[in-house]
């Protein structure tokens, strides 16, 4: 004859709890309220006025960014402090030198929910160190106006009499997009590069420090006198976007067969005193709103099936079908000798 009022009690009880858990209960946002954590990126680390803005009104945590110099000083540095870190997030680590930093277990495992987004060909680490954030592939770019021959095809292509004294490369010891080049030989040509180098050398290649000599000074962009460079295929986009006077279609092309794939990643930095605000971090950069603002930034391509290429990248890029590609533990494994036979090679 009590069990009503027994029932009673309880659907009261419960009615309590969930009032007490109702719109007073700390959200997410709320528990990361006041935080501020560190970004700590590559010199080439760029976003629209407002996009990391949009993250704090979200979550409540602010971001202050620490540029560390190009991704291989930034790794570097971030070994050296590995486990008190300097920062809480890493972006910008990239698979040429992937391996380095999960050796030095710098990063928290972390799976990202917004994964579900990301192909799996750009998911590197089964472990989910590090998260993709965006990819772009280092090619050879030519000027179509002043190349002396029919555009090149294939690697092979460079070393023929027509292409004699049109190409400029970077130094792999000193240059990203040089060691990306180096890469490509070796992925496509694994037991024959030394021998494919040797014929370039003798088709008159020239060896610039860097990337922005290599394509303002003797790139014919700049006013140099070689139409073959190596760049990004991702720099006709931005020779239409800076040119002056305006075009509508862009005067370089870019030669598929000798492009390299680079994948960039951010990780939470083990050590951090916040990983729950780091982890969100993380989420927001799979976001479409990071995912959007990254190719008129940083000329590279969001990973993301969520975001949205903007036009001029869609009429002026075509992206590789089977970009080289090399295991980034192979990779670091071999690096220095590598570009020590190089040097032999080409500059000795």
């Amino acid at each position: 004859m009590h069990r009503p009022t027994t029932l009673f009690a309880v659907a009261m009880a419960f009615a309590l709890v969930a009032s007490a858990c109702g719109s007073d209960t700390p959200t997410v946002a709320d528990t990361l309220e006041g935080t501020t954590i560190t970004l700590v990126t590559h010199d080439s680390f760029y976003l629209s006025d407002g996009t990391l803005q949009a993250f704090t009104d979200q979550t409540g945590v602010k971001v202050e960014l620490l540029s560390s110099g190009d991704a291989g000083t930034m790794v570097s540095q971030s070994v050296i402090s590995a486990g008190n870190p300097v920062g809480d997030v890493m972006f910008g680590i990239d698979n040429t030198f992937l391996q380095r930093g999960l050796d030095a277990d710098l990063f928290e495992p972390y799976s990202s929910p917004a994964l579900a987004d990301v192909p799996d060909e750009f998911e590197l680490d089964a472990q989910h160190r590090v998260t993709p954030i965006d990819f772009g592939d280092v090619c050879v770019n030519y000027w179509t106006d002043a190349l002396t021959a029919a555009a090149p095809v294939s690697l092979d292509d460079l070393v023929k009499p027509d292409y004699a004294d049109q190409l400029v490369v970077e130094n792999p010891e000193t240059s990203s997009p040089g060691f990306a080049f180096l890469l490509t030989t070796i992925a496509r040509y694994p037991d024959t590069w030394p021998e494919w180098w040797q014929q370039l050398r003798d088709n008159g290649v020239k060896v610039a420090t860097g990337w922005e000599d290599a394509y303002y000074t003797d790139f014919t962009a700049g006013g140099g006198d070689r139409p073959l460079v190596v760049s990004y295929a991702s720099s006709p986009p931005a020779e239409v976007i800076y040119a002056d006077p305006p075009v509508d279609t862009a005067p370089t092309g870019v030669v598929n067969d000798t492009c390299f794939r680079q994948i960039e990643f951010a990780g939470v930095l083990k050590g951090t005193e916040h990983p729950a605000a780091a982890q969100a971090l993380i989420d927001f950069m799979l976001s479409p709103t990071f995912q959007n603002d990254i190719p008129l930034n940083m000329f590279v391509f969001p990973v993301s099936e969520r975001a949205t290429l903007p036009q001029v990248f869609i009429d002026n890029v075509t992206i590789a079908d089977n970009p080289a590609t090399l295991d980034p533990a192979i990779i670091e494994a071999h690096r220095d000798e590598w570009t020590a036979q190089w040097t032999d090679i080409v500059l000795g």
